[in-house]
């Protein structure tokens, strides 16, 4: 297989600053896309629900196959990677991406289902492919010491993509714009475009020299030593937490409108996606707040704090107390913000030339978003949605236990 372009070896040190740079910057553009493509998903849940006619625990079956997808790509995508480096899994993802994007057109068309999960899957195995490389990539791009704050800084344009998206998607799916569009044919509009700027960035990075980091995976190497990836502790409990943890997100997330209508009188399941946007806007902000914080706190400590307070603002949005239990639950976003990458960043340090593949198994346990939600839209069928968040404080409280776990560490 020839080298594709821009694949480059370890590169000459007075070059690296800049490609390093470069390369960031170019890697940050990934997250804010797969960041887009998740806000949207919790829009199209209670789009499907309303113009489909579905059960919540039946719509939920978009997030088990989005998610789903994330358990099946992984580990297949970081074998690529290893032999053919972060280059070639960034381009499979965004193919992939573009690729179900496009599957919204013959969805559409046929109004089934069955083929909107088809097109979502596509898409979320290229994003599959996109996190396996990007997150490890974006930990390796610089010293060691700050991969935590590096990574966050970078989910940080992963937050800004959520909270963007249901703005468009609450004006799209639900309300007519100006030319009259929304519904279904809103949904093809917004997935056709994010195809196309998808394509256009795979065109971009194609052209665009990009190094390995190898240099630096060596580093880390000797330090290690060659302590099998599973008899490493750390990260053993960073996959377990990130499992739970993003059960907790998408679980949250794919029954916020749900519940912001059943708790605000008189709120329009438009109104309550521009609500998630506000929500997301927090998410955002806890981001980029707790980037700057972990210059002074360590991450693993913030993690166990947040995740700690997450829990008890479960227990006020179980308490269904109105628009104070939906304030409780636009706060737990602000909460959640920094926990996906400092447990992706505190499982994968220390890996050496293993961070390929430990990065995969940690992105693999996003399959939890593909089951944990299922049993909620279970749980708010069968005795409301007020109960169905005890789930994701249980999740939080085994994301309170890493952060405990791994502050000797951080």
């Amino acid at each position: 297989m020839p080298a594709l372009p821009g694949t480059a070896a370890p590169i000459p040190q007075d070059a690296g600053a800049r490609r390093y740079r470069l390369a960031f910057v170019l890697v940050t553009s990934l997250f804010f896309l797969w960041g887009f493509s998740y806000g949207l998903l919790d829009v199209l849940n209670k789009h499907f629900q309303e113009a489909l006619d579905i059960t919540r625990a039946r719509s939920a079956l978009l997030q088990a196959a989005y998610f789903g997808a994330y358990f099946l790509m992984a580990l297949p995508a970081a074998r690529l990677m290893e032999r053919h480096g972060y280059k070639t899994g960034i381009l499979l993802g965004l193919g992939l991406f573009a690729a179900g994007a496009l599957l919204f057109i013959p969805a559409t068309a046929a109004g089934v289902f069955e083929y909107f999960l088809f097109a979502l899957f596509v898409i979320a195995c290229g994003l599959a492919c996109l996190e396996t490389a990007a997150n490890p990539y974006a930990t390796v791009l610089g010293p060691a010491e700050s991969s935590e704050r590096r990574l966050n800084l970078a989910q940080s344009f992963n937050g800004l993509g959520t909270f963007i998206a249901p703005f468009i998607g609450g004006k799209l799916f639900f309300g007519a714009s100006a030319s009259g569009i929304s519904g279904s044919h809103g949904v093809q509009l917004i997935y056709v475009a994010t195809a196309i700027v998808v394509i256009a960035i795979a065109v971009l990075v194609w052209r665009t020299r990009m190094p390995e980091a190898t240099g630096e995976a060596a580093v880390a190497t000797a330090a290690t030593g060659h302590v099998p990836l599973f008899a490493q502790r750390h990260f053993v409990f960073a996959v377990v937490a990130q499992f739970f943890y993003v059960a907790a997100q998408v679980g949250v997330g794919a029954f916020f409108i749900n519940y912001a209508v059943d708790h605000v009188p008189g709120l329009s399941s438009e109104r309550a996606a521009y609500l998630l946007a506000v929500a997301l806007g927090c998410f955002l902000a806890g981001r980029f707040l707790t980037t700057a914080l972990m210059g002074a706190v360590s991450p693993a400590r913030l993690l166990a704090v947040y995740a700690v307070v997450n829990i008890v603002l479960c227990g006020v949005v179980v308490a269904g107390l109105g628009k104070v239990s939906v304030a409780a639950l636009i706060a737990v976003f602000f909460f959640m913000s920094m926990m996906f990458p400092t447990i992706f960043a505190l499982g994968v340090k220390g890996l050496g030339a293993q961070t390929k593949r430990g990065a995969s198994f940690i992105i693999m346990a996003i399959v939890g978003g593909a089951i944990v939600p299922w049993f909620m839209g279970r749980i708010a069928d069968a005795r409301g949605i007020e109960s169905a968040f005890w789930v994701p404080a249980l999740c939080f409280a085994v994301v309170a236990g890493y952060g405990l776990y791994a502050r000797p560490r951080a």
